[in-house]
């Protein structure tokens, strides 16, 4: 069973922390984006990379989307003590109706990333308790602190880096992979679709009013999703150790 930390008290660890915090919530969404951006630019829309988003350089997803990567971050750790927000990569609407089964793949490039990096985390958090570099913490689940450092000093913030990127990866492919609009998973439906179907279907999902909906459905949904399938993740990362709290 996992306990959930409430509450943020703001010390000179909190900004430090929010550091960490902002460089993995920025690599993250940058990565995520670079590889739809990717993907589409070897399926054959190229809208991406002549908008400069097939790199993981933060700076254009940055300035295509100010609000998501900055503003909104920023503000939820204030209030939450943790880090919300959102990145896009354009891409051509002509070309998904064309091939809407290209157009899908490249939607699963996304969520696909933040899987990768959450094994890779969740890999060195792993081999981190195995060789006693890291401990189970105790009390409440944080999402920086799923590891402890004993030995403390620069140790600590490892632990802190790579327990954020196992948990904050995590997130974003289980989140992203929901099947409402606009998140990825609504539009991998046309992998099994004939092509007319997927046509119609994709026209329906482009709709404004079916992305509000499906963000607000989201965000009821997904707390549901999430925490029985971190607590999953959680015991495969302290297999062979004690629970932790």
């Amino acid at each position: 069973m996992i306990r959930y930390a409430r509450g943020v008290e703001i010390t000179p660890d909190f900004f430090a922390l929010g550091l960490i915090w902002y460089v993995v919530f920025l690599f993250s969404v940058t990565l995520h984006e670079a590889a739809h951006a990717w993907a589409a630019l070897r399926l054959g829309d190229s809208t991406a990379y002549h908008g400069g988003q097939v790199t993981l350089n933060p700076g254009p997803h940055l300035a295509r989307e100010p609000v998501g990567t900055v503003v909104l971050p920023l503000l939820s750790y204030g209030l939450m003590g943790w880090m919300m927000g959102w990145a896009s990569a354009p891409y051509d609407p002509v070309w998904a109706d064309r091939y809407p089964r290209r157009a899908a793949w490249m939607a699963l490039a996304g969520p696909v990333s933040n899987l990768a990096v959450a094994i890779v985390a969740g890999l060195a958090l792993w081999w981190g308790l195995g060789s006693g570099f890291f401990a189970a913490p105790s009390g409440a689940f944080e999402f920086s602190r799923i590891v402890v450092a004993p030995a403390g000093g620069g140790a600590e913030g490892i632990a802190a880096l790579l327990s954020i990127l196992f948990a904050l990866n995590v997130l974003l492919f289980l989140f992203n992979l929901l099947p409402l609009p606009p998140l990825d998973g609504a539009s991998l439906l046309p992998l099994v679709l004939s092509e007319d179907a997927s046509r119609s279907y994709n026209a329906v999902m482009r709709q404004p009013g079916y992305s509000l909906l499906g963000l607000v459905v989201a965000w009821k949904l997904f707390p549901s999703i999430f925490w029985p399938a971190m607590t999953f993740a959680l015991g495969l990362v302290y297999s062979g150790l004690p629970s932790p709290g």
